[in-house]
């Protein structure tokens, strides 16, 4: 029985022309494996495609080359926002009064939940999480509220992992904007609050033009663009060198403008780039083509599987069209059973799945734990077919009737 992939929100093949760049690096042959802070040939031939690569990444978002920094991942990038601005915070006002306050959804990724648990515990801010609907958004009227003098940063992610959800980014950016003009901060400094987006789910398939969307921050990652692990990148408004708002939490060589000392992985980045710059040219057609699956693969189920339910938004542009987490009532540990039959699919976040605990998002979302454990997410991408997807709709049907 030949396996289908459908967790493409978990991680993604790599593409064959990334496949190919990150070959040509590693190729000893090749003369690119040298250091790119080193100043003899090898070393500036490593800076040459560093500094193509940053141009390439940058132009996806329609960034400035110097507004992108380069990580080893998502989780690191979201780490480098609250640590790095917390940190240049305190070392800017080193008189301050009072404890900072930092903003986020109830349904953010566990790398900026847990941080900015982790942040809140040692007493460093305040924090305040915004709730969701059972549609997985946020009341932006509910973040307005919470917004004060004393807010450093506001995150929210663009596209939710789990159920797809697609949060009101440009909304929440006018919000934060017109609250700068009409309140200024406690801190005395036009910037905050500062607004990040961890849009690892969203680059793949929507357009994340930074001009448009206003916001300060955002967070990339390779590997769910079919570029290969280990790299990832932040978005930093107005460029690093140039802010103050900003600081390093990994320090050392000094490489990415200061913020992220360690020598960087060529391979990964220049795989990245090259994935980032596909993806690209094809996300509106591939955004159509997922969504024509997606309901092809959920008319399937329905016609055969009597009361499932999407969990989240049911149609776009409240929804991604590469996630669809659904309601299987009376059925339970669905992995563990679709993997049996050669389907892949996920309970939740590739982060939390081993802990065996009940999505965190569905809960926010007000979802009884019965329907948690009959919950599973499915996920699509570049690779998926039409012939795989009703194959997949064939051996879940049969297996669940049984």
């Amino acid at each position: 029985m030949k396996p289908i992939y459908l967790d493409y929100a978990a991680t993604t093949p790599v593409d064959p022309g990334a496949f190919k760049k990150i070959n040509d690096v590693l190729a000893p042959e090749g003369g690119n494996f040298g250091n790119p802070s080193s100043l003899h040939s090898f070393g500036q031939q490593a800076k040459t495609i560093l500094d193509f690569s940053r141009e390439t990444l940058a132009q996806t978002i329609m960034a400035n080359h110097r507004e992108i920094i380069f990580t080893s991942s998502a989780t690191e990038a979201n780490n480098m926002v609250f640590r790095g601005v917390l940190k240049s915070f305190f070392k800017n006002k080193k008189n301050c009064d009072f404890t900072p306050k930092i903003i986020i959804s109830s349904v953010e990724h566990p790398s900026v939940l847990e941080t900015v648990e982790a942040l809140e515990s040692e007493g460093a801010i305040k924090a305040a999480y915004l709730p969701v609907g059972s549609d997985g958004a946020i009341d932006p009227a509910v973040l307005e509220k919470n917004l004060d003098e004393k807010t450093i940063l506001v995150s929210v992610m663009w596209v939710n992992n789990e159920t797809g959800t697609v949060q009101p980014i440009e909304k929440i950016s006018s919000l934060i904007s017109e609250f700068k003009k009409s309140k200024p901060s406690a801190l005395n400094l036009d910037s905050y609050p500062l607004f990040h987006t961890d849009a690892v789910q969203a680059f793949n398939l929507f357009d994340l033009n930074v001009i448009k969307s206003g916001v300060d921050l955002m967070t990339l990652s390779s590997h769910k663009i079919y570029g290969p692990k280990g790299a990832g990148a932040l978005y930093v408004k107005g460029g690093a060198d140039s802010l103050d708002w900003m600081d390093s939490i990994i320090t050392g060589g000094g490489q990415e403008y200061g913020l992220r000392s360690g020598t960087e992985n060529i391979p990964a980045i220049i795989g990245f780039a090259t994935a980032a710059k596909i993806s690209h040219l094809l996300h509106k057609k591939e955004l159509a083509r997922l969504s024509r699956l997606s309901e092809r693969f959920l008319s399937r189920l329905k016609k055969e599987i009597s009361g499932i339910e999407i969990n989240g938004p049911i149609n776009a542009p409240e929804r991604s069209p590469h996630i669809l987490n659904l309601y299987f009532p009376r059925h339970e540990n669905l992995g563990v059973a679709l993997d049996m039959i050669g389907v892949a699919a996920s309970v939740g976040s590739a982060c939390a799945q081993r802990y065996e605990k009940p999505s965190y998002v569905l809960v926010q979302m007000g979802f009884i734990p019965e329907r948690i454990k009959q919950s599973i997410r499915f996920s699509f991408g570049r690779f998926v077919t039409e012939e795989e997807i009703d194959e997949a709709a064939s051996r879940i049907i049969i297996t669940l009737k049984k």
